[in-house]
Order: C-alpha cells, then sequence, then structure tokens
C-alpha cells in the first residue's frame, strides 16, 4: 500500500522491432534505459541472424513448441557462453536446431545485453 510521499511507480516503453516487417517473423525487444535484449526468433530464420552480433554473446535462451507424443507444449531452457569460435546464443541455437532429439521447437527467446555485459555467473 502506497503511503502519501511515496513515488508513484514510473512507466517503461518497450520498443518491439519487427526485423522482417512480419509479426510473425523474428523480432527485437528493448527496454528503454536497460542493456538487455531480447530476441523471438522462429526456428526456420535462424540463418538470417548469422549477421546479428548480439546473437554471438553470452546469454540465456528459450526453445519452443510441442510435445511429439503429447501435444502440449515444451519449453527448454538453457545458456550460452561465448566459446573459443566467438559464437554464442546463436551458434547454441543451431546446434539445438541440428540435433534430432530438440526437433519439437519452433521458436526461441533469446536475452542478452547490448553491451556484452553478461558472464557466466549473471546466465547461472
Amino acid at each position: 500500500m502506497m503511503k502519501a510521499g511515496d513515488l508513484m511507480p514510473r512507466g517503461k516503453s518497450i520498443n518491439l522491432y519487427l526485423m522482417d516487417s512480419d509479426v510473425n517473423g523474428r523480432i527485437k525487444c528493448t527496454l528503454a534505459n536497460w542493456t538487455g535484449l531480447a530476441f523471438k526468433i522462429p526456428r526456420t530464420s535462424l540463418d538470417m541472424c548469422k549477421d546479428r552480433e548480439e546473437l554471438k554473446q553470452t546469454g540465456v535462451y528459450f526453445l519452443f513448441g510441442k510435445d511429439d507424443q503429447t501435444d502440449k507444449n515444451v519449453v527448454y531452457i538453457g545458456q550460452a557462453g561465448v566459446r573459443k569460435n566467438g559464437e554464442g546464443i546463436l551458434n547454441r541455437l543451431v546446434e539445438h536446431s541440428r540435433n534430432p532429439k530438440k526437433d519439437y521447437w519452433t521458436e526461441a527467446i533469446a536475452i542478452t545485453t547490448s553491451n556484452d555485459s553478461l558472464g557466466p555467473t549473471e546466465i547461472s
């Protein structure tokens, strides 16, 4: 409960950039005054992300899809650290797309920063 003299919470502005000019395509999300970045990437659009330097950084990701057996929604949560080849999140997503055991997913949400400030501690 707010008391007299308490400051009202300030609103935030979220920017959704339709990278392919399509709401069903890739989306980049930013929040004013925050270095975090979030991307929604359809599995079929992974190849189009090769030029996105932010996705070569450390971060966390979510793979969304349906279980083939039960038709229930499934989510896999993973983390990606920058590897010796300079590839981070995008490299892990590509690895998952080639893995027959992870064939269920249709889109990913990737979270990183604009200034590559996530380290092993933050993503754990």
